[in-house]
């Protein structure tokens, strides 16, 4: 979901008031027969953007919820939903929720990440029942939290544990990493000869690992980031293969942004990937994973609870975390959606393996219309790049432009996008709703046979990210309700 025409950086609208309506020839309705415009929430998280360069900010400025942009300010995330730390609003002031009729069953968010978010995993149903009713403070939702992320711009991120024998050859070669490890899962690593014995392994090597005693594991990162240093400077006694070199690097860039954190050292035991504009990946429950750099949206199901161990100054869980992952090998799988999707190739569907959401992207060129669906359920959407307008039988014409976030009733007439022919570049939105097409999910969890089978290719891979997958042919029929 590449976006060429960005907003000028560093450049604040002078006069608002002279900005393009929102709405011409028709007021807005909350009777369930029009599209109605939000007011998203933002989220400052020290790990966000920076000023204009954050999608965040400029999305947040567009929509109106802030007057101005501070350039020394982190803007991360934007919410649209209905969950109660940070609800989308009406013009009015009335909540999404109270338009809905209580709550949506997801959270969409646009993110934009300048440095890495903690290393972390959300529990499944039961877990996060059990952690709301223990810890209130820590955990206060009761709810689960999959999530599928959608890329806008190149994105990094760590996902799911790397294969046994990945770990294994990296543990020989780098002692600092090793010494934070106990001879006993050490062992346990080496000989692990299957599918049990290697998450029984990984366990091991990941509690001793996260265990390790504070003043041990900090004397070894310094050492370890001293010899990476010299080796990156060219003072290697071998060649590495590209892979290992950027494993590295991402340790030396860690160690920058989290000073002192053994965290750093997570490239060692998880997989580093970088996922293309329109790539996607889904995180199931238990799962772990952090966030490294760059842009996009993304679906859950509607739930905050996030159990942290390292790359955060924020409340740390090793115990429950290191007892809560499945530790499945691999990482997600990476897919760039399923089109045609309602009938047409400009709509690419993003489905997850979880009832409580999916994504649409739809893409409309200079010069062309393109026709929503219509849907039986409540849906909101946001402008991801280009402008254009909207029309439909209520006679509702929007003018489109980057950031601006709407909720659709319903059942709701369906728009029209509009794009004129003297414009460079594609209108692109991005729609979330509740999942009606589970039965044909696009993206699979770690585990599952369609992932990431490891940077060393030690087997068949059905999906490497340095090639991505085609984009399938979508013989998933839309069910009924939803024909427009």
């Amino acid at each position: 979901v590449p976006s060429h025409h960005q907003a000028p950086r560093n450049q604040m609208p002078k006069n608002r008031s002279q900005e393009s309506p929102m709405v011409s020839l028709q007021t807005y309705s909350k009777d369930g027969t029009m599209v109605v415009p939000l007011r998203p929430s933002v989220k400052d998280y020290a790990w966000g953007i920076r000023g204009l360069d954050s999608r965040v900010a400029r999305y947040a400025l567009e929509s109106g919820i802030i007057d101005e942009v501070d350039p020394d300010s982190p803007y991360a995330e934007l919410w649209i939903g209905t969950h109660a730390k940070g609800p989308a609003t009406l013009r009015d002031g009335s909540t999404l929720e109270e338009a809905v009729g209580g709550q949506l069953p997801f959270l969409f968010k646009v993110l934009s990440a300048g440095k890495a978010l903690s290393i972390q995993a959300h529990p499944d149903k039961t877990g996060a029942e059990r952690l709301h009713d223990k810890d209130p403070t820590n955990y206060g939702d009761a709810n689960h939290k999959p999530e599928m992320a959608i890329a806008l711009t190149p994105f990094e991120a760590m996902c799911g544990f790397r294969r046994i024998e990945e770990i294994a050859i990296l543990i020989k070669k780098h002692r600092e990493f090793a010494a934070c490890i106990s001879e006993t899962a050490k062992l346990a690593v080496f000989l692990a000869h299957d599918e049990d014995s290697g998450r029984s392994a990984l366990k091991a090597m990941f509690s001793s690992f996260m265990t390790c005693p504070k003043e041990e594991s900090l004397k070894n990162l310094k050492a370890l980031l001293k010899r990476l240093q010299s080796e990156q400077g060219g003072h290697h006694p071998h060649q590495e293969p590209p892979w290992e070199r950027k494993c590295s690097r991402a340790i030396l860039r860690l160690s920058q942004q989290f000073p002192g954190d053994p965290g750093a050292m997570s490239p060692f035991f998880l997989n580093y990937l970088l996922i293309a504009p329109g790539e996607s990946f889904y995180m199931d429950a238990n799962e772990p994973h952090a966030y490294v750099a760059g842009e996009i949206i993304e679906c859950m199901a509607c739930s905050d609870n996030v159990v942290r161990a390292g790359l955060t100054p924020k409340f740390k869980d090793v115990e429950n975390l290191v007892n809560m992952l499945t530790y499945s090998m691999g990482g997600p799988s990476i897919d760039a959606g399923s089109s045609p999707t309602f009938g047409d190739d400009r709509i690419m569907r993003y489905t997850p393996p979880t009832k409580e959401f999916e994504v649409m992207v739809m893409t409309c060129n200079p010069g062309e219309d393109l026709n929503m669906p219509k849907l039986a359920v409540p849906a909101v959407f946001i402008v991801i790049e280009g402008s254009g307008s909207t029309d439909n039988t209520q006679g509702q014409r929007l003018v489109m432009r980057p950031g601006r976030s709407y909720y659709i009733p319903p059942n709701c007439p369906p728009l029209t996008l509009s794009v004129s022919g003297t414009k460079r570049g594609p209108l692109r939105i991005a729609v979330a709703h509740q999942n009606q097409h589970i039965h044909c999910p696009t993206v699979s969890p770690a585990g599952s046979p369609q992932t990431y089978a490891g940077e060393f290719n030690l087997g068949a891979s059905p999906r490497n990210p340095k090639t991505p997958r085609s984009i399938a042919g979508n013989s998933c029929p839309e069910p009924p309700s939803l024909s427009g």
